[in-house]
């Protein structure tokens, strides 16, 4: 490795989580809202004993709201959902949730039955809160992505760099090497000399992701960079990287503007002195 990336590598972050990285409640409330009346119409099934009873007075009330039954076991509505039935065939899950005996099928099956029967809980919007926390655990990741852009965006505020963000590259014409590929750039700085085409992300773990990221970005810099007027920048960080070491060293040799959130201050001085 050559010293400036060993330097690089010694200087990837540990993490760049905020507190409002772990869970969005924002987005939760929102989920549960969407289906809120159809839980509290659920709530009739808690503590009755014959629940077959229970399922076909409700279905005979409201059949739509066993369409929310899913998020019970923690699935989200997804049309592709399948599994196996007592016959051993093949069914889309929501399949259960058209007649009163299926849907009786599906709560016995899934061990609801014992939960609703035993009061194990009391209220599903409650419980629908909890599920939907845990399965925003499912979109760290992408928040991950959005912290970084957060944080570059911080930094150039605070630097007074002019940026616009989330820019296709159909507004750039000129530069025909990329084809017909239609590339969002997460940052776009315009000095009088040249034009910086941004990408940044940040990776708290391994994984086949980012050998096809430095892949990617190894592959598109010298389109770019091939105008002298256009320059491809890559701000990357996170400890991720340290298990795709060997890839992003191939990038680094590559790519001559690759920063992390410990050098961008070199990126930010560059575009200064112009």
């Amino acid at each position: 490795m050559s010293k400036q990336f060993e330097t690089f590598v010694a200087q990837l972050s540990e993490t760049n989580a905020t507190l409002d990285y772990f869970t969005d409640f924002g987005k939760i409330k929102s989920n549960i809202s969407k289906i809120s009346i159809k839980l509290n119409q659920l709530n009739y099934l808690i503590g009755k004993e014959d629940l077959k009873l229970a399922i076909e007075e409700l279905f005979e009330e409201n059949a739509k709201a066993f369409e929310v039954l899913d998020i019970l076991i923690a699935v989200r509505k997804n049309k592709n959902a399948k599994t196996f039935n007592r016959e051993g065939e093949i069914v889309q899950l929501d399949s259960y949730f058209a007649t009163s005996d299926k849907i009786y099928e599906f709560i016995e099956d899934t061990g609801l039955g014992e939960v609703f029967r035993n009061k194990k809980i009391t209220n599903l919007v409650d419980y629908v809160f909890g599920v939907e926390v845990g399965l925003d655990t499912n979109a760290r990741k992408n928040r991950g992505g959005e912290n970084m852009s957060k944080a570059v965006s911080l930094i150039f505020d605070k630097a007074n760099i002019s940026y616009q963000k989330e820019v296709n590259s159909t507004e750039f014409p000129e530069i025909t090497s990329l084809g017909a590929d239609l590339k969002r750039f997460d940052f776009v700085i315009k000095t009088k000399v040249k034009t910086y085409l941004i990408e940044t992300n940040f990776y708290n773990g391994g994984g086949s992701k980012l050998n096809e990221v430095a892949r990617a970005y190894s592959d598109l810099a010298p389109k770019i960079n091939q105008y002298s007027n256009f320059e491809f920048v890559w701000i990357t960080d996170g400890q991720g990287w340290l298990s795709a070491k060997n890839k992003l060293e191939e990038a680094f040799s590559i790519i001559p503007s690759v920063y992390n959130l410990e050098t961008i201050n070199v990126f930010i001085d560059r575009i200064k002195a112009i």
